[in-house]
Formats: C-alpha cells, structure tokens, sequence
C-alpha cells in the first residue's frame, strides 16, 4: 500500500494559472529562460506534464492563446533581450579595444626592453674603451636677477 497523499487538482490549477501569470509578466521564480512555452509553463508551475495536460490541458491551451495574443514575448523579457543585446555589442567592442592595447603593449615591452639591452651595452663598451675621457659635467650658471 502506497502512503500517497490525494491530489488537490484545484492547487494544481491555482499553480497554473499563477504560474501563467508570472510568466506573461516577464517575471518567473523557476524558470531559467523566462520565455512563454508550454514546457516553461510547468517548469514554472512545478507541475508534471502528465498532470497538466492530463487533468489541466485547457488551461495550458489558454496560456498558449494568451501567449499568441500578446506575440510570444512578454514586454518585460523585451527589454531585458534590447538590453542584452547593447551590452553584448558593447562588450565586444570594449573587448576588440582590448585585445589592440594588449598587442600595443607588447610591442612597447619589447621596444623598451631592446633599448634597455642596446643602453647595457654603450655603457658597457664605454667603460671598456681606453681612449674616451669623462668630460665634466657643465656648470650651472646662477639665475639672473
């Protein structure tokens, strides 16, 4: 004998239609994607899909015309895909700058480094040569009054 409690079809029901709602809304508490399918509607009611549409499939059929009466997409989950999609368009730009400093910088590394190797080498050719005599540095002449 199974322990099984009976089931409320009315909750079910009540699950449903609230979970329509938020969907419709644009804002959902368990689905991940928010968008206005049938399969989103019991991934947002919790319910199984046999339940619903064995006992509640009118109201999946009314969540489906609400859906097509309001063109598929809730008002506010087309904001957030308008935003999504200049953040992403922002992104890849700020990325293409990024990747163009990161090259410039490399470049500017090996110039510095090069240069440091070539400053290394008249300091040390310098210091070797016999011929070469220091000049005194020049004096500083008092600024005038």
């Amino acid at each position: 004998m199974t322990g099984r409690e009976p089931r409320n079809r009315e909750a079910e029901r009540t699950a449903l239609r609230s979970a329509a709602d938020r969907l419709l809304a644009g804002t959902p508490l368990r689905s991940e994607t928010g968008r206005l399918t049938a399969t989103e509607l019991l991934r947002e009611s919790g319910l199984r899909r046999d339940v619903a549409y064995g006992d509640h499939k009118d109201l999946v059929e009314e969540f489906q015309a609400r859906v097509r009466a309001q063109n598929a997409t809730p008002s506010a989950m087309r904001e957030l895909a308008d935003k999504y999609d200049v953040l992403k368009e922002r992104l890849a730009s700020v990325t293409e700058d990024l990747s163009k400093e990161r090259a410039i910088t490399a470049t500017l590394r090996r110039i510095v480094a090069e240069l440091d190797l070539e400053l290394r080498q008249a300091r040390d050719e310098l210091a070797q040569s016999e011929n070469v005599s220091t000049l005194p540095a020049p004096r500083r002449r008092a600024p005038r009054r």
